[in-house]
């Protein structure tokens, strides 16, 4: 398994792959240390990326550039990753540039709307966020609802507002119509 780590204009992002794909990435916002730690656990060695992989870094750099990008033929290795955030995660990877979902909506696709709670705990473990576009599924009612990477859902609103989506006032800000 390697690594490496690289500056876009959306701030460092760390990528971890291995020979069957892209294993993990982690979004800006953490300590340098913090990500090196992290790399470490997972036995992540640094390296130079092949061909495929270094396609996907370019891609990453475009895409927090503002341009619009299709990660969903990216090779992914989803090793580990338990069966129903797989079938989560192929529906994610159906989301495009600038269309959100809800929890709710992949929970009926899944099959019962009842899932939904099951369906936030798979986005909140998302290995490959970004790739798997977790950051395009909603709360109910169009609202941010969370998002694990670091700077929780403010990071979710800066990837959406790339995007073209507008979530409207930031939680806890009133808006007065008159």
């Amino acid at each position: 398994m390697h690594s490496t780590t690289f500056a876009t204009a959306l701030g460092e992002f760390a990528l971890v792959w291995t020979d069957r794909g892209i294993r993990r990435v982690f979004l800006p916002g953490g300590e340098p240390a913090e990500v090196q730690e992290r790399l470490a656990k997972l036995g992540a060695e640094p390296g130079t990326p092949d061909r495929a992989t270094a396609a996907v870094l370019d891609q990453i750099e475009d895409y927090a550039d503002g341009q619009q990008i299709d990660f969903s033929a990216t090779r992914l290795d989803l090793e580990g990753v338990p069966d129903f955030h797989r079938q989560c995660y192929a529906i994610l990877l159906t989301i495009g540039w600038g269309a959100t979902s809800t929890y709710g909506d992949i929970a009926r696709q899944l099959g019962d709307v009842g899932l939904s709670r099951a369906v936030g705990q798979a986005m909140g473990a998302n290995p490959i966020p970004l790739i798997i576009p977790c950051h395009r599924v909603l709360a109910a009612g169009g609202k941010a609802g969370g998002f694990s990477a670091p700077g929780g859902t403010s990071t979710k609103r800066t990837m959406l507002a790339l995007e073209g989506v507008s979530l409207g006032a930031p939680p806890g800000q009133m808006q007065f119509v008159f």
